[in-house]
Parts: C-alpha cells; sequence; structure tokens
C-alpha cells in the first residue's frame, strides 16, 4: 500500500468531525434474542476535514495536499485532535503513560499500543505512527536513554532495546501518535463564499491499516 510520511496540516485538521467506527453483524433469532459478532479486530476512525477549512489559504493547502496524494491513492498521517496522546489529553507525555508488554528475556522488539478500559473490559490499539522525538519508553521504574538504550521506528510503531528487557520486566512507553488515513473521495468540491473566505462541505478521511 502506498503510504507518504507526511502530515495532514494540524492546523486544518483541528475542528474537524469523526472518531471510530465497528463494525458489528447481528442476526436476529426466532425466539427474539439477538447473536452478534464483529469481523474487525480493531475499530477504523473516519473524520471529515471540511469543518476546518476556514479560508481560501486553507482551500488552496487542501488542494495540495490532496493533489500531491493522488486523491485515494497515497495514505497520509492525520492529527486526531481528539485522540493523540498515550495518556489524558489534558495531561504531558510520561514515559509511565502505557504498559506495553512484558519482556521474556528473548524479545527486543516491541509494538506501542494504548489501552482503553472501561469497566472490567480493554480494548488494545495498535500505534503505528507516533510522532517522531515524543516516545518516551521506561522498563521497569527506569526511564530509558532514546537513541541509545531503545530506538523507535516512527512508521511502523516498533521499539527496540539494545538487549533484551529480563524475563518479568514491565516494558512502559508514553508518546504522541498519529492516525494512518487516505482520502475516501476521489474528487474536492469548493464553494467560493467572498474573496478571504471559502466553504468545503465534505472532505471524508478514513484510517487505513498499515
Amino acid at each position: 500500500m502506498g503510504f507518504h510520511e507526511i502530515r495532514f496540516p494540524a492546523n486544518l485538521s483541528f475542528g474537524s468531525v469523526g472518531g471510530p467506527e465497528r463494525r458489528t453483524e447481528i442476526v436476529m433469532l426466532a425466539n427474539g434474542f439477538e447473536e452478534r459478532n464483529t469481523p474487525w479486530e480493531h475499530s477504523r476512525r473516519r473524520y471529515d476535514a471540511g469543518v476546518g477549512m476556514r479560508s481560501l489559504d486553507d482551500i488552496a493547502a487542501l488542494i495540495a495536499f490532496f493533489e500531491a496524494r493522488r486523491g485515494q491513492m497515497f495514505g497520509f498521517r492525520w492529527k486526531d485532535w481528539s485522540d493523540y496522546r498515550s495518556g489524558r489529553a489534558s495531561q504531558p507525555v510520561t514515559a509511565f503513560d502505557q504498559e506495553i508488554a512484558v519482556g521474556n528475556g528473548l524479545r527486543t522488539e516491541f509494538q506501542l499500543i494504548k489501552t482503553y478500559r472501561s469497566g472490567g473490559q480493554a480494548y488494545a490499539r495498535p500505534v503505528q505512527k507516533p510522532v517522531q522525538g515524543t516516545v518516551l519508553v521506561a522498563l521497569d521504574r527506569d526511564e530509558k536513554v532514546m537513541g541509545q538504550e531503545v530506538t523507535v521506528d516512527p512508521r511502523s510503531g516498533l521499539i527496540t532495546f539494545e538487549t533484551p528487557p529480563a524475563k518479568g520486566a514491565v516494558i512502559w512507553a508514553g508518546f504522541e501518535f498519529d492516525v494512518p488515513v487516505r482520502f475516501d473521495t476521489d474528487r474536492i468540491q469548493t464553494s467560493v463564499a467572498s474573496f478571504q473566505a471559502g466553504d468545503v462541505p465534505n472532505v471524508p478521511v478514513v484510517e487505513v491499516r498499515v
């Protein structure tokens, strides 16, 4: 799949609407009960970037970005302003925001994840597009030196330790992250309302698997 490691202008995604989508198959039984199943292990997010357009300069930036991605052809990074940190949105990133895994004395590579909890249930979301320079990693309670003791691949979200973490050692991480997306249309329609203001009614964006 073609993917460009470039972020959609964050000032244009600010104010956009969207969020996670799930697919659930529901079968109504003869006795009135339901059977529910989902073919998706992970949710997928959709957004409308048109809401963030505020000026003709914004529209020009959107069109340039759209043309450079060849419409739906190439994916790109998207900042979801409602969910872009490993911890609470109101708090700065720390190395102890998320428990990533537990060492076994052999593995050196681990996938960044963000876990969503409610009641006794939890969902672990793979994070594959961390923002470079924001990732912090700790082993048990010892924060590691990025670039020396541990490295991160911003294209995949894999963290790699120089030496395998000991068996039973808890691996922690904190980070900011983007969502891998593509345009969900091959056409951008604009309507100029005045010389200094424009209107883009619908610019759909959808998350992609990478």
